[in-house]
């Protein structure tokens, strides 16, 4: 009876309904392939798990021996125990063959498929061909050996440290702290929220994004709130308007440079081609007559990448009759319909750049001058303001469509994040806003003598914020940021509109395919239901260890 009542009342009734749940999955075949489809279960995948779970176990114990060690009510048998679990893991990975599947699929599913000479082309799910296998399987024959060194040198100093007169000042102690911590902390986290998990793709795809967004909209947030809390000061204002006076001098000069000729020649009886780097504001004059003597129909264009082709498919007598030319590559026995100067598309795009940040700055050192506030705090509510009143999906579609693609035009094709790296970055960017109003409520809510006490110990302000502000703001926010991370959690099913394989998505593809009516929709409403009410169990866990009061 005593387990029923520390059982929250919301997940009292899940496990009351689980038989039923496992009953309709069990007995019901659409329900299984819906399931199946859903959590990205590909073929043969059950070999990998043996893999994944030494790996995670392993990186899990040894990161536990050192949170043990520093925690102050625990056992030291406790500590020991959980040692011996994670070098019994690093025995079996060295004795066996369990995790080599695992960790090829890893790296197959890691490299482009189209691209990349290591994968077997052609071949669903991602296979390594046998030169690749071998190659990897050099690597794990000195990468397991080597973590085992390292995992028995950082326990060792750690347990040795523990024995000093002084735990914690003891170098062997900090050594083993640091090499333990590092070691089983990047590998903890590279299986959990970077390594495919062919077992489970879809459900990891959904709670990665989910962590990783909430994870970067709480950096933002707490952005935000530094910036809100900036004093005003008068060389803050001077430094701001001098950086608007450089920015507009940018943007004068570049806007400023001088414009390059060109000519519509031919005739408009076929198409007009185009030669790359044309100014687009001139390919959409020529298509759309907005010219004069232009005609009332729109234009059909080709491109060619010099003057030369276009002037060569015009004397074949292919389909294009006309083109639109630099000045001087217009051979001077062809008719001239239009004549016109343009300032080159980087000139332009750069020069109206730096006007925009100049008017944002300006407005900014304004807005700074007439409130007795730095600029920066006045563009931080402006930030917070603005987001709120934007609807996630329509974040989620700018940021991961028009402003990534515009940032790739910019960069030449360097920047050219994948879908999911944007779907994290604009909702990022959407519950930053959100968080950062939880941030602020909790930090207001500190006594402002606090602060002063803070600041007669000879405090400065980062000691103060994170020694006396922070941790007591940290247990007041608790709960509302518990509801946030729900919240992310499931709006994680926006990102399927950008083509990203989570939970919807896969739903969606299983149900176009095999038009069961119920089947695909329950399985993915019942994950979401198990998904969130795991973590909101996290968070009531979260909350009674800083003991904070429901009222």
């Amino acid at each position: 009876m005593s387990f029923v009542r520390s059982v929250r009342p919301s997940n009292l009734v899940i496990l009351a309904a689980l038989p039923f749940i496992v009953y309709l999955f069990a007995s019901s075949g659409d329900y299984q392939r819906a399931l199946r489809a859903i959590l990205g279960i590909e073929p043969g995948s059950g070999v990998y798990v043996p893999g994944f779970l030494l790996l995670a176990v392993a990186f899990a114990a040894g990161l536990g021996v050192l949170i043990l060690s520093r925690a102050k009510a625990v056992r030291p048998r406790l500590t020991i125990a959980t040692g011996l679990v994670a070098l019994v893991a690093t025995a079996a990975i060295l004795a066996g063959d369990l995790v080599h599947p695992f960790i090829a699929s890893v790296v197959a599913n890691g490299v482009d498929p189209f691209k990349s000479d290591l994968v077997v082309k052609g071949v669903t799910p991602r296979q390594l061909t046998e030169a690749a296998d071998l190659m990897v399987r050099g690597v794990e024959a000195w990468l397991w050996p080597t973590y085992a060194v390292l995992l028995l040198a950082g326990l060792g100093l750690l347990f040795a440290g523990g024995r000093a007169a002084v735990p914690a000042e003891s170098l062997a102690r900090r050594a083993g702290s640091w090499l333990t911590g590092l070691l089983n902390g990047a590998g903890l986290v590279f299986v959990l929220l970077f390594a495919h998990l062919a077992f489970a793709s879809g459900l990891a795809t959904t709670i990665r994004a989910a962590i990783a967004a909430y994870i970067l909209a709480a950096i933002l947030g707490l952005v935000w709130v530094g910036l809100l809390k900036l004093r005003y000061t008068r060389r803050n204002l001077v430094a701001f308007a001098a950086l608007t006076c450089v920015f507009a001098a940018l943007s004068a000069w570049f806007l400023l440079q001088p414009k390059d000729g060109y000519v519509l020649a031919g005739t408009l009886e076929g198409k007009v081609g185009i030669v790359t780097n044309t100014p687009s504001g001139l390919i959409s004059a020529v298509r759309f007559g907005q010219y004069e003597g232009g005609p009332t129909t729109e234009t059909p264009v080709r491109t060619f990448v010099t003057p030369q082709q276009a002037i060569e498919a015009i004397g074949k007598k292919e389909d294009v009759s006309g083109a639109l030319l630099p000045s001087a590559s217009v051979p001077a026995d062809w008719p001239r319909l239009w004549q016109v100067k343009a300032l080159n598309d980087r000139d332009r795009a750069t020069g109206i750049t730096f006007a925009v940040i100049a008017i944002i700055l300006g407005l900014l050192t304004f807005g700074g001058f007439l409130h007795r506030r730095h600029p920066l705090s006045i563009g931080s509510e402006f930030v917070v303001d603005t987001i709120r009143g934007i609807p996630m999906l329509v974040i989620v579609l700018y940021v991961g469509l028009p402003l990534s693609g515009a940032l790739k035009d910019a960069t030449a094709g360097v920047f050219d994040p994948p879908n999911l790296m944007r779907g994290i970055v604009a909702m990022a960017l959407a519950y930053s806003a959100y968080l950062a109003e939880i941030f602020r409520s909790g930090i207001n809510a500190i006594p402002a003598g606090q602060i002063e006490a803070a600041g007669s110990l000879g405090l400065n302000r980062w000691q103060t914020a994170r020694l006396v502000i922070l941790p007591q703001a940290f247990r007041i926010v608790i709960p509302p940021l518990g509801n946030e991370l729900i919240a992310i959690l499931k709006d994680t099913s926006l990102l399927s509109i950008l083509s990203i394989r989570d939970i919807t998505q896969r739903m969606r593809e299983f149900q176009s395919a095999s038009f069961l009516p119920f089947a695909p929709y329950n399985s993915a409403a019942i994950l979401y239901i198990l998904l969130t009410l795991a973590a909101a169990s996290l968070i009531s866990l979260i909350e009674k260890k800083y003991d904070v009061k429901h009222r």
